[in-house]
C-alpha cells in the first residue's frame, strides 16, 4: 500500500510571513496539529502546535511574529508513491509525528502517526474478523468438566474444530 492511501489531503499551508496567531487560528479552524510552510508553492518547512507552544509562547514571542521564526526547516518528508512501510521507518528513525507527503516539489498531503495507527487498527481488525466470529460461536468462559458449556440460547454447542 502506498503512502497516498493513508494520508490526509490536502495539507493546510501558510507562508513564512503568516503570523503565529493566524497559524494557530488556522490549525483550530481546520482541526489539524500542523501546517506546511510553503514559499512559491515549494515546501519551506513545517510548524506544529508544539512549535507554537514551546518555541513561540514559552520562548516569549508575540502572536504577531512570523511563523517562519518557529517552524522546523527543512521538513522531513515522504513521497506519495512510497510504500507505507517506508513511512513507518521514517517516523521511527526521525522522531517526528507528522510527515508532509510530496510529489516532486509539491505538497499533496500530510501523514501522521494517527494515520498509521488507523492503518494498524484496520489490519488487526481484518485479521481478527474470522477469529472474532469463531469466538462468538462459543459462549464465554471455560468449559465445565463434562465437556463444552451448555448454551443458554437453546442451540447445540459448536462442533470441536480440533487443535
Amino acid at each position: 500500500m502506498n503512502v497516498s492511501a493513508s494520508m490526509s489531503a490536502p495539507a493546510v499551508s501558510v507562508d513564512a510571513t503568516t503570523t503565529i496567531g493566524e497559524a494557530a487560528r488556522r490549525m483550530d479552524l481546520h482541526g489539524v496539529g500542523c501546517l506546511v510552510v510553503t514559499e512559491g508553492g515549494a515546501l519551506h518547512g513545517i510548524v506544529t502546535d508544539r512549535d507554537i507552544a514551546v518555541r513561540a509562547v514559552a520562548g516569549g514571542l508575540d502572536r504577531d511574529d512570523p511563523v517562519g521564526q518557529v517552524m522546523s526547516s527543512p521538513a522531513v518528508t515522504v513521497d506519495a508513491a512510497e510504500d507505507i512501510h517506508t513511512a513507518y521507518r521514517m517516523f521511527r528513525n526521525s522522531g517526528v509525528r507528522r510527515l508532509p507527503v510530496v510529489e516532486g516539489q509539491q505538497v499533496v498531503g500530510m501523514l501522521t502517526i494517527d494515520d498509521l495507527l488507523m492503518d494498524v487498527f484496520r489490519r488487526v481488525a481484518d485479521l481478527l474478523g474470522p477469529v472474532a466470529w469463531s469466538v462468538l460461536e462459543e459462549p464465554p468462559g471455560p468449559p465445565d468438566e463434562t465437556g463444552p458449556r451448555a448454551r443458554t440460547d437453546g442451540r447445540s454447542p459448536p462442533a470441536s474444530r480440533g487443535s
